[in-house]
């Protein structure tokens, strides 16, 4: 079997750099590069995509390895059919680690045909540290080594305006571009840069709010024989997702000129408004998704399909959406009964084993977003607590103490967040964890313990986990709350 590599696969070298791309994981494998990909089958667009390594460790050396070649396997039901499908995905001209050559980062941004910047740097990564230098050689943050990249395009091009850029954030934070621009103008401020560069981002650089949605389990670690015998290549970048796509856009005519995806037959919408899509997916899909993370992984569950099919967890979770999040959403209960219906048929995809340890990155930023607007919301309407919710709750936080049953747990979110949260369970009174924990509102956006109710609950909650298990431990705190 040989190397996967442009010459091996007879694949049409490089393409014009049209996009710049902060972010080489699954994900945006899985979604973005297959969106151009399509736009440049389909409307011939003739975009190449530049990966950007946003973090220190990556795998922007494996990328080049294979020419920035990789297969995408699709899988999923439609219109009652199994359907299947794989790719070779060929639209990544090169990847950047600015860790190690910033210059050559810097020098991405003096590229003629670049228009978008498409970033997913998880919803911990479109933040201010005001730590960050305009001296630094990368800064820490993506809105720092953003910045600094706009401004040596700026003074490239002498800041002319067809030569800014279309800016569209992936990450899964509520406003991400709103929030991207306001830092990006922070550090302009912060670092002294000049008005006419400020100027220049406002009114020649747009940024767009967007909406994605794809079930990506990654690498098929588990069935990776199965997977390597329909390819006649050694392929060590193998991406698996569902067939479900749908990435919605705020922008007008003018950027569905730039992005002409109604050619196409990929559901991508161009909206004036996207909050209606974003809060039901964001609330019923992702808030599902973060729910069950710790509390499945805790019940030694392995998979969101083992999760949802089985016999406790699958109507926990289908109760704790349809009870506890559904009424706290606005739209239409039919609509969203539907949706939330569907979601669980993409849950259950039998070609998908989507592994709850790979969705576990940065549960506490995701918590925030997904699932605490729900719970905040139901103590508002309903006057009480949500159990099945709470519950869940408990469970993040006893997965942070990092072991269970003697064994390790799948942690993986920055360092600091890790190091506190190894300190709050340093004490063995459960009800002064809780309160620690609830307490920080840095972790939260607000000291949790000023809900009613909800560290006593979360107390109980944690008792019922120690002393009795998931299941059991469930059922004592259920009856305890009431």
């Amino acid at each position: 079997m040989h190397k996967l590599n442009r010459e091996n696969t007879e694949t049409p070298s490089k393409l014009p750099i049209n996009v710049i791309q902060f972010g080489e994981g699954n994900f945006l494998r899985a979604f973005v590069e297959y969106a151009f990909q399509a736009l440049n089958k389909e409307v011939n667009f003739n975009a190449g995509i530049a990966v950007v390594q946003p973090i220190e460790k990556g795998m922007v050396s494996i990328l080049n390895d294979q020419d920035g070649l990789y297969t995408l396997f699709t899988k999923g039901i439609k219109d009652g059919k199994e359907v299947e499908k794989k790719e070779l995905i060929t639209n990544i001209v090169k990847g950047i680690d600015p860790y190690s050559n910033f210059e050559e980062y810097l020098d991405l941004a003096k590229e003629p045909e670049l228009k978008f910047i498409i970033s997913n740097t998880t919803e911990a990564g479109i933040a201010y540290v005001a730590s960050d230098t305009f001296e630094m050689t990368p800064p820490n943050s993506f809105p720092a080594k953003l910045t600094k990249f706009l401004h040596e395009r700026f003074l490239h091009f002498g800041g002319t305006a067809d030569k800014g850029l279309t800016i569209i954030p992936c990450e899964l934070i509520n406003y991400n571009s709103d929030t991207l621009k306001q830092i990006i103008l922070d550090y302009i401020s912060q670092w002294n840069l000049s008005d006419t560069f400020k100027t220049w981002v406002l009114n020649s650089c747009s940024f767009h709010n967007t909406l994605v949605d794809r079930i990506v389990p990654g690498y098929p670690k588990n069935e990776i024989e199965a997977y390597n015998k329909q390819l006649d290549y050694s392929d060590n970048l193998i991406v698996s997702a569902e067939t479900f796509f749908l990435w919605v856009i705020e922008g007008g005519e003018d950027l569905k000129e730039k992005l002409p995806f109604h050619k196409t037959d990929l559901d991508v919408k161009i909206v004036k408004d996207m909050q209606p899509f974003r809060t039901r997916k964001v609330r019923i899909l992702n808030g599902a998704h973060t729910a069950m993370v710790p509390f499945s992984i805790l019940y030694d569950n392995e998979t969101v399909k083992e999760t949802v099919d089985e016999s406790f967890t699958g109507p926990f979770i289908r109760s704790l959406v349809f009870d506890e999040i559904i009424p706290t959403l606005d739209m239409e209960k039919e609509e969203l009964e539907e949706f939330a219906n569907a979601v669980f048929d993409r849950f259950r995809n039998p070609f998908i084993k989507h592994q709850l340890s790979s969705i576990a990155l940065n549960s506490i930023s995701k918590f925030k977003v997904r699932v605490l607007p729900s719970l905040l919301e139901y103590v508002k309407r309903e006057n009480k607590l949500p159990v099945k919710t709470v519950f869940a709750f408990a469970c993040l936080l006893r997965f942070y103490k990092g072991d269970w049953k003697g064994e390790s747990l799948p942690l993986n979110d920055d360092a600091e967040v890790m190091a506190e949260f190894a300190e709050i369970w340093k004490s063995d009174q459960l009800e002064k964890v809780a309160e620690k924990a609830l307490k920080n509102a840095e972790y939260w956006g607000e000291d949790l313990t000023q809900v009613d109710g909800l560290t006593t609950a979360m107390t109980m909650a944690l008792e019922s986990i120690e002393a009795h298990g998931i299941q059991e431990g469930f059922e004592k705190f259920s009856n305890q709350i009431k």
